[in-house]
């Protein structure tokens, strides 16, 4: 059997479908770019999108089920090749799923023209190909372990479809059951790989500093216990949005995913951004838990999009980007470490996602702080397209094909 390198230098195609966080990473950050660049206008009414959902609908579902799938697709078939030990997916079947992926944007952004039927089924079809690519993956290399992935996968695919059989009813999709659903699974993703992640980064790097107390190993009895809290207060919110239940148990994970993350050392990686970023990107999970559960037991603090985007453009925004160019460095042979133009590239992120939630917290000034935050975002990913497509595009000069 031939090592990934060596199938890296047989193939003769572009070097974008050489490994699979190259297509995706890149395509989701110029998707990140081209959906806030078209929402800022049809926010205020200068353009007009011919989608069958209503604008807040179409953004809300681009940015969760369009960017955020293609960013787990591009982990996903980076991460279950060192998981399984089998080679990873690569050429003409890599191009086909990230085709399937483009072909899913251009429907829901024509739906109008469209439908709705071929819509979703479009838009639907390169999950379920990436689902049953990496369980086939999963069964063959009996890696067990890592099913509960392929079932958040699963339930994450539920709810586009959910969420594209509400819009099609005419329901408002954006507060609907399938949005909530589809965030509750990518807030399970990072609770769940994230803390096998930052914790396992943030130690290998104190240990190469050889500094001090290391982060208490990921998925001891209170790791697991935070897990399920969260997942019960997900499922309840999911269910019962406004009920005071709800605020209660999201209060609870809130809490308990606050102790957990205390216990990763975050405040000892300061000097690397590298592997900071993460640890604030994994904040913003608990802290979303907890502005929701206000929210929910205090009608109109700060308004409930407010508190959702904690959760949508700051714990999966600023995760992904974390991940994205961690993993971006390391499989192109770059030193792990945040130069300047990376670490502007967190601070532009996180800029948006400030903004986006002070809209809420001071109304009169909205207009305002949703510019600021959707220039934010532009500069943040607009950054990662030229600082790391390079590196996505073209192959380090030790894997470069000869002959």
């Amino acid at each position: 059997m031939s090592s990934t390198a060596e199938q890296m230098r047989a193939w003769r195609g572009p070097a974008l479908l050489t490994f699979g966080f190259r297509p995706f990473f890149f395509g989701a950050a110029v998707w990140a770019v081209l959906i806030m660049a078209l929402w800022v206008p049809m926010l205020s009414g200068a353009l007009t999108v011919p989608t069958a959902f209503d604008p807040v609908s179409w953004h809300a579902h681009e940015f969760l089920f369009g960017y955020l799938s293609a960013v787990v697709a591009g982990f996903l078939l980076t991460a279950v090749p060192n998981w399984t030990g089998r080679l990873p997916i690569v050429g003409w079947p890599l191009g086909g799923l990230a085709a399937l992926w483009v072909a899913g944007r251009v429907a829901v952004g024509l739906s109008l023209l469209l439908p709705p039927l071929v819509v979703a089924v479009v838009d639907l079809a390169m999950p379920v190909a990436l689902g049953l690519m990496i369980a086939r993956e999963i069964v063959v290399g009996k890696n067990w372990r890592n099913l509960l992935v392929l079932g958040m996968l699963a339930v994450f695919t539920l709810a586009n479809a959910l969420f594209h059989w509400e819009a099609a009813t005419g329901s408002y999709a954006a507060q609907g059951y399938g949005l909530r659903l589809g965030l509750g699974a990518g807030v399970m993703m990072i609770a769940v790989i994230g803390g096998r992640i930052v914790p396992s980064f943030t130690r290998n790097w104190l240990v190469k500093r050889g500094d001090g107390q290391l982060p208490t190993p990921p998925m001891q009895k209170l790791d697991k216990g935070a897990l399920l809290l969260l997942l019960a207060a997900l499922l309840i919110w999911v269910a019962f949005p406004d009920h005071s239940v709800a605020g209660l148990a999201l209060l609870l994970a809130g809490i308990a995913h606050t102790v957990r993350l205390a216990r990763w050392a975050g405040h000892r990686t300061g000097p690397e951004p590298l592997v900071a970023v993460l640890h604030v990107a994994y904040a913003l999970v608990p802290l979303g838990a907890l502005a929701i559960a206000a929210e929910t037991l205090r009608p109109d603090l700060f308004g409930a999009a407010a508190a959702q985007h904690i959760w949508m453009a700051g714990a999966i925004g600023l995760m992904t980007m974390a991940v994205m160019t961690r993993a971006t460095l390391g499989h192109t042979g770059q030193p792990l470490t945040a130069g300047i133009g990376t670490i502007g590239i967190y601070v532009a992120v996180i800029v948006a996602v400030l903004a986006r939630v002070s809209a809420g917290v001071w109304p009169s000034e909205a207009d305002r702080l949703h510019l600021l935050a959707g220039l934010g975002w532009i500069t943040g990913f607009g950054a990662f397209v030229m600082i790391y497509g390079p590196l996505l595009l073209r192959l380090p000069p030790d894997k470069q094909r000869r002959g």
